[in-house]
């Protein structure tokens, strides 16, 4: 592909040969001799002189570099548009295996693929062109909207509804009943989880998560969140659109969060807790409570400047408690010379 019509397709400014031919796209250490490849912040420039990509795509031109380059406004959002124009296969529905189990109640869209060894229970509904991977388990009632991919082993219990463009990775649980149980007698007495759950449009959901379905109501994963691996969200949890939460996240039930919510790996978050729109939350740290606004570390977390500061201290804490044992030699030194 000419450079001239890769810049058509990214809205970018060549400065080089615009009938360059682009064969491929590759990371700057991977780059090879007709690929194209992006520069995602100055870190990076010490790459360069290794680099062999026929053409680098920036923010800003470099001048002292002897490559051609593509001057866009966003490199990683041209670079992720690229790999996908260059190697996403366009779709082709495969229509219905007839090893596939689906109920005669129900509703199957067009342009589906549903491929071998897929359950579809009664009363279920499969938008257009989706895809059913092998494996997976679709409940009865549950929908599931329009230009969705199901891969294999995913699970979607009774009442689930997905919307449209919904990705969900191998192994995930969505409408697991939730952690509910209530102490009498000396036994736990399970809660009747009763709820569903409700995945709106343009969501992801890595691979072995498992999302709990409500008590009564609905769990609610907002529209454009991203969910990585091995990540749980317990019962009546409201999540708001453009989360992003990280691998082994855990997130207690009835937990309120708003929209553009940033969560690392391995946070975990107590029930009933309420985040604020636009907070982030660092990996490993524990919340609880209400959240306002901002940026937090530490568990129980405080605010990140805040924690950076502690953990500067937490790291000189074996030299004073070593200060302070040698202090309290020569206090005691001290007093036993009054004392005679």
């Amino acid at each position: 592909m000419k450079l001239s019509k890769i810049a058509s397709l990214v809205h970018g400014e060549i400065f080089g040969d615009p009938d360059l031919d682009i064969r491929g796209v590759a990371g700057i250490n991977e780059a090879q001799q007709g690929d194209i490849t992006f520069l995602s912040g100055r870190r990076h420039v010490k790459d360069l002189p290794h680099c062999r990509a026929s053409c680098i795509i920036v923010q800003e031109p470099l001048h002292d570099l002897p490559l051609p380059q593509l001057k866009v406004a966003n490199p990683h959002l041209a670079f992720a548009k690229l790999l996908e124009h260059f190697y996403v296969k366009l779709f082709k529905p495969r229509g219905v295996s007839k090893d596939a189990l689906i109920s005669d109640k129900a509703t199957i869209g067009e342009d589906v693929s549903i491929f071998p060894y897929s359950f579809i229970a009664d009363g279920a509904f499969i938008g257009n062109k989706s895809v059913i991977h092998p494996f997976a388990f679709i409940g009865e009632n549950a929908s599931i909207g329009e230009n969705c991919v199901i891969y294999p082993h995913v699970t979607l219990r009774e009442k689930v509804k997905v919307g449209n463009r919904v990705i969900i990775h191998a192994g995930s649980v969505i409408g697991s009943d939730g952690f509910g149980y209530v102490f009498d007698e000396g036994k736990h007495h399970k809660i009747p989880q009763v709820g569903g759950v409700i995945i709106e449009d343009d969501v992801e959901i890595g691979a072995n998560a498992s999302i709990d379905r409500a008590t009564t109501g609905n769990t609610v994963i907002g529209k454009g969140t991203k969910i990585d691996n091995l990540v749980q969200i317990g019962h009546n949890v409201t999540m708001g659109n453009n989360c992003l939460i990280v691998a082994q996240v855990g997130i207690g039930g009835s937990t309120a969060m708003g929209d553009y919510v940033t969560l690392g790996g391995q946070v975990g978050v107590s029930d009933h807790t309420v985040v604020e729109s636009g907070t982030m939350i660092g990996a490993q740290s524990g919340v609880m409570g209400n959240v306002a606004k901002g940026t937090y570390s530490g568990s129980p977390a405080i605010p990140h400047r805040d924690w950076l500061k502690a953990h500067v201290v937490i790291a000189k804490l074996p030299e004073l408690y070593k200060r302070i044992k040698e202090l309290e030699d020569k206090l005691r030194e001290l007093e036993r010379r009054n004392i005679k």
